[in-house]
C-alpha cells in the first residue's frame, strides 16, 4: 500500500509489477462413461492408470467395453482420465448384519460376494472392544486378509465407534449400528450383491437413460470434475442421446470422440454420419471409422472388434504431449498401440469419399502400421465450409477458451480503467507469445499469428456502467488461416448505480 511519510528519511516501495501469469490447461483428460461389475456409481472417479482402474471398477469384463476403452487409452499415451460407472437399478449390495452391527458393500455388484466379516473381540479386561477383518475368499486356498480394524467399539461416543471408522477408512465396506450389542467372533460371508442387467450402448434406451437421467447423475457427474477435456462412451451410436451429450461437450469445451457402429461398413457411411450429429454442436465432436482388431487377455489374447474411442483418446494425449493441442492427431506419427487389424480395410478412394463427410477414417499402412488418418470435427464436412473444420483447431481454441478465462479471473472487480486494460494486454499478450514461439499459430511475427485487443473501443463506457470489461484474442491457426475471434467476457469494477 502507499507510504505516507511522516519523518526525513529514506522510504522503500514495493510496486507490484501487474505482471500475472497465465498458465495453460491440461489438454488430454479423458472421461469415460460406461458399464463395470465394480466401483462407485455416484461420482466420477479419478484414474491415473490402467492398474489404478482393474483396483477401482474391477479390470476388464467381457461383458463391457469400458475397459478395454480404458486400458487403450492408457496404452496409447494417456496419463489422467475419469471414469463414470453405470448401473442398472436391479443392481444390489452385498451385506451381512452381525448382532447390531450391519455391514453393506461399498458398492454394488456381486464382486462383494467374495468377501467375507471376521469379528474377533479382545481379551479382558478390554472385552468391549474387538477387530473387524475383511477376508477375500474365506476358506480357500485364495483366502487373504485385505483390510483389519482394531479396537473398535459400539459405543457411538466412543473415538473408536465401529461405523464412523469403517465407513471413513474401509475400501470395501460401510458399517451402521442398530444398538449396543457386540458382535460374537466368527467369520460370515456378504451375501446379496447383484449386477443387475448389464448396460450395454444401444440397448433399447437402458444405458442411454442412465447415460443422460436428468437428475444430476450419469453424465452430469462430470459436473464436479474441475477439468476434463475428451469424453469417451464406448460403442454408444445412439443418434437420440449423443447430440445431448455432444452439447454437454459444447458447454463444457470439451471434444466428443463418436464411435462408429460395429456392423458399419463403407457403403453404409457414403452419405455421412447421422445429420443429427452434425448440428451446431458437432464442431465439439470427432467421429471415427472403423473398429479395431486386438489382443483380448480374457480370450487367451484372440482378437476381439473393439471401438476406436479409447485408442484415439490416447494418441490425443500422446501427440499433445509430444508436439501440442495444435498439432493434429493424425498422420504417420498416430500410429494405434495394440490394434491388429482393422475391422474394415479402406482404399485410398474409399477415403477419398469419407473424408470430405467428416468420417476420420482409421487405416492399415504397410510401412506405419495402423494410423489415424483423419482430423476433423463433425462440422468438417466440405459443404458446411464451418471455421471450425479441423480438429486441431477446435482443439487449439478450446485450450485457449479455458486458459485465458482461468487466467483471467483475477480481473473480477477490479477498477475498469486503462490501467486495468493494460495489465490485461500484457498477461495474456505474454501467454500468446509463449505458444507463437512453440509454433501453435501460423505467421512469420507475432503481428501475423495473434492479437489481443482490450481498450476503449472493446470496453465501451456503457460496458464500464455495467461493470465489463471485454477482451478481444484472435489467433491465426496453421489450418485455415483466417484469424478466429475469440470474445473473453470478465466483470470488472463496481456495478454503476
Amino acid at each position: 500500500m502507499p507510504i505516507t511519510p511522516t519523518y526525513p528519511g529514506v522510504y522503500i516501495e514495493e510496486i507490484p509489477s501487474g505482471v500475472r501469469t497465465i498458465t495453460g490447461v491440461a489438454t488430454s483428460i479423458a472421461a469415460f462413461i460406461g458399464w463395470a461389475p465394480r466401483g462407485a456409481n455416484d461420482r466420477a472417479e479419478l484414474i491415473l492408470s490402467f492398474a489404478d482402474y482393474e483396483r477401482e471398477f474391477g479390470g476388464l469384463d467381457s461383458r463391457s467395453l469400458l475397459g478395454y476403452a480404458v486400458y487403450y487409452f492408457f496404452l496409447n499415451g494417456g496419463q489422467q482420465c475419469y471414469v463414470i460407472r453405470l448401473t442398472a437399478n436391479n443392481a444390489d449390495f452385498a451385506k451381512v448384519t452381525l448382532s447390531d452391527l450391519k455391514l453393506k458393500a461399498k458398492n454394488s455388484g456381486q464382486w462383494a460376494n467374495d468377501y467375507s466379516i471376521t469379528i474377533k473381540a479382545r481379551p479382558a479386561p478390554n472385552a468391549n472392544r474387538f477387530r473387524v477383518a475383511v477376508v477375500y475368499k474365506a476358506g480357500t486356498p485364495q483366502e487373504a486378509t485385505v483390510e483389519t480394524f482394531e479396537n473398535l467399539s459400539m459405543n457411538p461416543t466412543d473415538s473408536s465407534f465401529v461405523a464412523s471408522v469403517i465407513t471413513e477408512d474401509s475400501t470395501f465396506i460401510d458399517a451402521t449400528t442398530s444398538g449396543t450389542t457386540q458382535p460374537a467372533d466368527g467369520t460370515t460371508p456378504l451375501t446379496g450383491g447383484l449386477d443387475g442387467d448389464v448396460l450395454a450402448p444401444n440397448d433399447a434406451g437402458q444405458f442411454e437413460a442412465a447415460l443422460v437421467p436428468a437428475n444430476g447423475k450419469g453424465i452430469d457427474f462430470l459436473d464436479h470434475v474441475d477439468l476434463f477435456n475428451i469424453l469417451c462412451i464406448p460403442g454408444e451410436t445412439n443418434t437420440t442421446a449423443l447430440p445431448a451429450v455432444e452439447k454437454y461437450c459444447h458447454d463444457h469445451r470439451a471434444m466428443l470422440l463418436v464411435d462408429s457402429a460395429s456392423n458399419a461398413t463403407f457403403t453404409s457411411l457414403q452419405s455421412g454420419p447421422a445429420t443429427t450429429l452434425t448440428g451446431a454442436d458437432g464442431l465439439n465432436a470427432a467421429f471415427y471409422f472403423p473398429w479395431l482388431n486386438a489382443p483380448d487377455p480374457l480370450l487367451g489374447n484372440r482378437l476381439r472388434a473393439l471401438p476406436p474411442c479409447g485408442f484415439i483418446a490416447g494418441i490425443y494425449a500422446r501427440i499433445d504431449g509430444t508436439r501440442g493441442v495444435w498439432k493434429a492427431p493424425a498422420g504417420t506419427e498416430a500410429s494405434l498401440t495394440g490394434a491388429a487389424s482393422v475391422v474394415v480395410p479402406l482404399t485410398d478412394g474409399q477415403n477419398g469419399v469419407l473424408n470430405p463427410q467428416a468420417i476420420n477414417c482409421i487405416r492399415n499402412f504397410p510401412v506405419y502400421g495402423i494410423v489415424s488418418w483423419g482430423a476433423r470435427t463433425l462440422n468438417g464436412d466440405d459443404q458446411q465450409a464451418s471455421e471450425w473444420k479441423y480438429v486441431p483447431v477446435r482443439r487449439l481454441a478450446l485450450f485457449l477458451e479455458e486458459s485465458l478465462y482461468r487466467g483471467t479471473q483475477w480481473v473480477v472487480f477490479e477498477p475498469n480503467d486503462e490501467p486495468l486494460w493494460s495489465q490485461i494486454r500484457l498477461n495474456i499478450g505474454a501467454f500468446m507469445q509463449d505458444l507463437f514461439r512453440q509454433g501453435a499459430f501460423q505467421g512469420k511475427t507475432p503481428q501475423e499469428a495473434y492479437f489481443v485487443k482490450c481498450d476503449s473501443e472493446t470496453t465501451t463506457q456503457n460496458d464500464r456502467d455495467h461493470g465489463i470489461v471485454n477482451i478481444l484474442v484472435g489467433f491465426a491457426p496453421l489450418k485455415p488461416a483466417e484469424f478466429v475471434i475469440i470474445k473473453i467476457q470478465q466483470i470488472a469494477g463496481q456495478l454503476a448505480t
